[in-house]
Parts: structure tokens; C-alpha cells; sequence
């Protein structure tokens, strides 16, 4: 495991240092140029999530503080972070406040011309919250400045948390009707206005996919539809920079903030990948590292299933508590709460439920 982190911080470093603004990159390098340089599975589109049917069977604890690796019964696994190590960021603090859609004071001219934001990774999914043909644009409508996209839906459809986050703000807000607002570890935020029931509140942690409400027509609307924006430092930009609202496809799991899409009059425009690529310069061996990396997850993947395989569960019974299941099974209470994410000394136990204890 310490080897994946010191691959994955490796991985990192390499595109980070390689990165360069449009206006410092002074030759214009060609499409099969551009392919060769930059790692494409960063740009390639990242599907909808999709719900998990599969039955977890066990949670096994990594190296790495707060992110546990979780195995499913169709012989799948994935990575799990603890919410509670995760709100504790500094982007979960800094201007925050739950009674205002827009708490920052940040200027304009402050920002950089690009600002790159990592959407999804192996610990970040991503979740269309409403797959719908778009109807009313970004931009300027009827003189007035509008600033998501509007998607039809039904009263009572569910709506859907688009990325991992904290939720910021969770009320009734003036022309908003019922607003939903989620901060993401990225900076971004997300809006879904016109709800007719939230079912998330402040400081809550919701995962990518998670229902944080319903449609509805609340607030200053004429039927039911979801008033979706994206937001970065307040600055509100046209979701479909990142969204491809037709086919429910987030376009790539990187995206390239440009300050000019802030503008109240920029709505999106295609715009070739040559130009996109133009920021980037990857090192050579980027594929090596990423295949050195899936070798890591794999042997992590193996050793996991082993462990879970030698692992011993018991089930709750009458009159059980943490310190007796403990002296039956030749263990400690402590022990048992490290096995199991989410149990403490304190947490009733439920007959019926199933233990690790080894």
C-alpha cells in the first residue's frame, strides 16, 4: 500500500509539474502530437454512476488514514473514504455559511486564467442528476442573467447528488424555492433549485448518487423542471462544460476551468481537444507508472480477498454486548471496533447483525 501512495503521489507530481498555461506554451503541437504527450484517459468521457446491486461483504482498512477498501459478493471492490476525516478540510470551513447561496468575495481578476479541476478518481464517482435533454440554457434569458441549466422533470422525480461532498445550504431561498447547495473537495458547488422536498441537511455528507431531494416547481418557476448550477468560487459557469446532459456522461474526468467561461455570456461551445490539450505536458512515463499502479491495486485486491476469507463473523444474540462477544471469541473490544468501520463502544447492537471479530 505504501507503494501505491508513493506511486499515486508520483503519478501526481509528473502531471503537475508538467502542466503549463496556453500563454506559456509557445509552440502549437498538432493532434498526434498532443495524443502522445497527454495521458487520453483523462479526457475520455466518464460514464453515470450506476447503482451498486451487489451485497458488500466485508470492509478492509488501508494504509492510508480514513480510506478503507470495500469488497462486494460479485467478486468487485472499490475504495471507501470516511466522511468524518473528509469534512474536516480546510474547503469545508473557509467561507462557509448555510443562510446565503454565494458566501465568497472573491474578485474576478483574482483567478487565474485556468484553473484545473479534478472531477472523478478511483475515490470520487460521479452521478447525472437528472439525464434529460436540456430546455432552457445558460446565459442571458428575457434580460435577466441565468446562470444553470434547466432540465424537465417530474414532481417528485429523485434528484441526485452529481459528486461526493458537504452540503452547504439546504432551504427555501427566494426564487430558488427549495435549494440544495454541495460543496466538493475540488471547490466546486453544485446547485438544485425548485425541489419540492430536500432530504439532506446542513453539514450532512452525501456520496455521488445519493438522493438529496425531489423535483418540483418551488420558488419563481412555471412547472416542475431542476435549476442545476455549477459554481466555482461563487462564479457561476455553464454545467455543460462538464456535463453532456443527452447521453448523462460527465465529458472527462479532468476539466479545464478557463476564467472567460465565468462570464454571464458564456455558454458552451465544443471546442477542439487540441486546444484543450494545449495546457498539458505529461511525462513519457506516465504509462508506466499507471500500469505500476494497477499492478499495486491488484496485489492490494488479492491480499484483501485472502484476509476477508480468513475473516470470522459472528451474530448478535440476546443479551450480547461488545465486552462479552470480546471474552467468547479470545479478543478485545477495541480490537472488534477497528475490524468493524462504524461500531463503538457506544453503538447499540441489533440482534441479528453480523460482527467481525477476526
Amino acid at each position: 500500500m505504501r507503494l501505491k501512495i508513493y506511486l499515486s503521489a508520483l503519478a501526481l507530481t509528473v502531471i503537475a509539474e508538467g502542466l503549463l498555461s496556453a500563454q506559456q506554451l509557445r509552440t502549437k503541437i498538432t493532434m498526434s502530437e498532443a495524443e502522445m504527450l497527454v495521458p487520453r484517459f483523462q479526457f475520455k468521457p466518464v460514464k453515470s454512476l450506476d447503482p451498486n446491486t451487489a451485497n458488500p461483504l466485508d470492509t478492509v482498512m488501508t494504509s492510508t488514514p480514513g480510506v478503507y477498501m470495500v469488497l462486494y459478493d460479485d467478486n468487485t471492490w472499490k475504495y471507501w473514504r470516511n466522511p468524518e476525516d473528509i469534512a474536516l478540510k480546510e474547503i469545508f470551513t473557509d467561507h462557509w455559511t448555510p443562510d446565503v447561496p454565494n458566501p465568497f468575495d472573491t474578485k474576478l481578476s483574482d483567478l487565474p486564467d485556468e484553473i484545473i479541476l479534478r472531477l472523478v478518481d478511483e475515490n470520487m464517482a460521479y452521478k447525472c442528476p437528472d439525464k434529460r435533454r436540456v430546455y432552457s440554457r445558460f446565459g442571458y434569458r428575457h434580460r435577466r442573467r441565468h446562470q444553470g441549466v434547466d432540465l424537465p422533470l417530474t414532481t417528485g422525480d429523485p434528484v441526485y447528488a452529481m459528486f461526493p461532498g458537504k452540503v452547504r445550504m439546504s432551504k427555501y431561498y427566494a426564487a430558488y424555492g427549495n435549494l440544495v447547495i454541495v460543496r466538493h473537495e475540488n471547490g466546486l458547488e453544485t446547485f438544485y433549485a425548485h425541489l419540492s422536498k430536500r432530504h439532506v441537511e446542513v453539514g450532512d455528507w452525501v456520496e455521488a448518487g445519493e438522493v438529496i431531494g425531489l423535483g418540483g416547481s418551488t420558488g419563481r418557476s412555471t412547472g416542475a423542471h431542476l435549476h442545476l448550477e455549477t459554481r466555482y468560487q461563487g462564479y457561476a459557469f455553464d454545467p455543460q462544460w462538464i456535463v453532456d446532459f443527452e447521453t448523462g456522461n460527465l465529458r472527462s474526468s479532468l476539466f479545464v476551468l478557463k476564467k472567460k467561461y465565468l462570464s454571464a455570456d458564456s455558454r458552451y461551445v465544443p471546442e477542439s481537444i487540441e486546444e484543450e490539450l494545449t495546457i498539458y505536458l505529461a511525462d513519457t512515463r506516465e504509462k508506466e507508472i499507471a500500469d505500476s499502479i494497477a499492478a499495486v491495486k491488484k496485489a492490494a485486491a488479492e491480499k484483501a480477498a485472502k484476509e476477508a476469507a480468513a475473516a470470522k463473523y459472528v451474530t448478535v444474540k440476546s443479551g450480547d454486548t461488545l465486552s462479552l462477544i470480546a471474552k467468547r471469541n479470545g479478543t478485545t473490544v477495541s480490537a472488534i471496533c477497528k475490524l468493524n468501520p462504524g461500531l463503538t463502544t457506544r453503538t447499540v447492537l441489533k440482534i441479528g447483525r453480523k460482527i467481525r471479530v477476526k
